[in-house]
């Protein structure tokens, strides 16, 4: 029989770490947070991470290793991609027969252990190191790593004669395979942001350098920094991956590109758009799995669900999504599309861009420059017989007239708008110039949503002491939270740190009635049709934020960047 391997408690107390009573402590507490013994008695301030780590290294009859005096050169960094060492919180530490050692932090992590063999195609040991030793192990050397790399790549830059961006068109006719330092440096910064999670990419020059920042979960972050001498050289690469005239920099550009990641084929938005320091360049990611998640997976209530699908299975009138850039409008939409393509129903788009592309739908983009306009395309569509319609995004009177005459004629109707929130969406139409009578007998529903983050699942705590501020902001009262405590994130390597992982909608839903029409046809301001909206049931974004932060999906605080109790303003 072998041997029981000890607890991690019972080796801290032979080795004089901990007393018996702190022990027992510690035990009653993780009891109740739902955390690991160690991570407990670190946060109690019983023993450091350091002992912590040695323990579960002696436990698991593994190698402790110390990054303060480990060194560990680049060679070997360099023998698992920096996405890899980024994302797990791992360090190679050596390879030998075929075998890679691996620094880790948990050695129970046995999902992560199973990815990392599949994914580098090897046999795995593993050693132990504190968890914030490994991460600033990674910012530091890893990071000096890529930054050794992009100088490398600016000096093999200075080419003889061409200019560099006749150097990168070379060896772009060279073949796809070329393996230039340019063409390296631009698919490592794509491939690393695209395993981030990241919606955008943001190719920023500035008066010294050029500012690589990706968007996670709707927050900005500074990434990498490439050197001014490789200004022309990354914008030529990414202008030419995207299809664009790199001789051009005087006017904005469009693009696209299409790349493979981890074996999915990745689309691009690429935009252009000169700036004082040179033409600033944003990447788009287009995940497909962003519009494949269900309708369910967007973060509708229960109420709020069944009232969405009640309303998308109506067979005509127009249905608005409203709410800023970056707020999920067109996932939502495409959603909606995905639950009602089925064989009996012709479904046409008209996009300005298509974003992505969905079988069995016929979608249309909009080109402006041969005068193929939105309506232009409408026009069109409705001698195509569909049953369902979807307009890119509402802009003006002559786009809006002909989507209400198509929802008059028997067809459903989505598109988008740009409100701030359902009920001003009625009175913008009416202001654009739609008669009132249209606007209250064409549209069944108005849709406004925001998204917000989620706490991190990995590192969420009960939050003993949140703001106040943030509290009566959505008009939270104490009595409120005494016997439903919230949550928060602490940070961890899984959300780097920011304790925050993934994002979910927040939603209120206007579902027209016959008050509704009345004032909208009188010309009601949007004060009053919102008061009307929530006397017959709407549950407003502030309402469903609340609901949210109680269930501990997200946090006060990121709910009230977004919503907030009326008569009360963000200091």
């Amino acid at each position: 029989m072998s041997k029981s391997r000890r607890k991690l408690g019972e080796i801290l107390y032979k080795s004089g770490l901990v007393e018996k009573q702190a022990l027992v402590d510690a035990i009653k507490a993780l009891q109740k947070n739902g955390k690991r013994l160690g991570e407990t008695l670190v946060e109690l301030g019983l023993v450091t991470e350091d002992n912590v780590s040695k323990a579960i290294a002696h436990q698991f009859g593994l190698d402790y290793i110390d990054l303060d005096k480990q060194s560990i050169p680049q060679n070997i960094l360099n023998l698992i991609p920096r996405e890899v060492v980024t994302k797990y919180g791992v360090i190679p530490l050596s390879s030998e027969n075929g075998r890679l050692k691996l620094i880790i932090s948990d050695p129970l992590d046995l999902d992560m252990l199973d990815i990392l063999r599949f994914r580098l195609n090897s046999e795995i040991d593993t050693c132990i190191a504190a968890p914030t030793k490994i991460r600033a192990f990674i910012d530091r050397k890893v990071d000096d790593g890529v930054r050794n790399s992009i100088d490398q790549t600016a000096a093999e830059l200075k080419v003889e004669g061409d200019s560099i961006e006749e150097a990168i068109r070379k060896a772009e006719e060279a073949g796809e395979k070329d393996d230039g330092p340019v063409i390296r440096l631009v698919n490592l910064i794509i491939d690393e942001a695209y395993h981030m999670r990241a919606s955008d990419i943001h190719f920023e020059p500035m008066a010294d350098r050029v500012r690589v920042r990706y968007r996670v979960d709707g927050v900005c972050a500074e990434r990498d920094i490439v050197p001014k001498s490789m200004q022309p050289s990354v914008m030529a690469r990414l202008k030419i991956l995207s299809g664009m005239d790199i001789s051009e920099k005087r006017l904005p550009q469009d693009g696209r590109i299409q790349r493979e990641i981890a074996g999915k084929k990745i689309d691009f938005r690429v935009s252009a758009l000169p700036g004082y320091h040179g033409e600033s360049v944003v990447l788009r990611i287009l995940s497909p799995e962003s519009i494949n998640i269900g309708i369910q997976a967007l973060g509708l209530g229960d109420e709020d669900y069944a009232r969405f699908m009640k309303i998308i299975k109506r067979p005509n009138g127009i249905f608005l999504v409203t709410g800023p850039t970056g707020s999920g409008k067109s996932t939502t939409l495409y959603s909606a599309l995905k639950e009602l393509n089925r064989p009996d129903k012709k479904i046409i788009t008209a996009e300005d861009p298509v974003e992505y592309n969905v079988a069995g739908i016929n979608q249309c983009q909009i080109r402006e420059e041969i005068e193929l306009t939105f309506a232009k395309i409408l026009r069109s569509m409705l001698r195509q017989a569909p049953n369902i319609i979807l307009v890119g995004e509402i802009r003006d009177a002559e786009v809006a007239d002909i989507a209400i005459q198509a929802a008059l004629t028997g067809h459903l109707v989505f598109s988008t708008l740009h409100t701030n929130d359902a009920s001003s969406a009625i009175t913008r139409l009416i202001d654009m110039g739609v008669k009132p009578f249209l606007v209250a007998s064409s549209i069944q529903a108005i849709m406004a949503q925001r998204l917000v983050r989620k706490i991190c699942s990995n590192c969420k705590v009960i939050d003993d002491h949140p703001d106040p501020h943030y509290l009566r902001l959505l008009n939270i009262k104490p009595d409120d939270i005494r016997n439903n405590p919230l949550s928060k994130g602490k940070g961890c390597n899984k959300c780097n740190n920011t304790g925050y992982k993934g994002r979910c909608g927040i939603f209120e839903i206007l579902e027209m009635n016959n008050e509704l029409r009345e004032l909208a046809f009188a010309r009601a301001s949007a004060t009053e049709l919102r008061k009307a909206a929530k006397a017959s049931g709407m549950r407003t974004l502030l309402m469903d934020g609340r609901d949210k932060v109680f269930k501990g999906v997200t946090t006060a605080e990121e709910i009230s960047k977004h919503s907030q109790a009326e008569g009360l303003v963000l200091d």
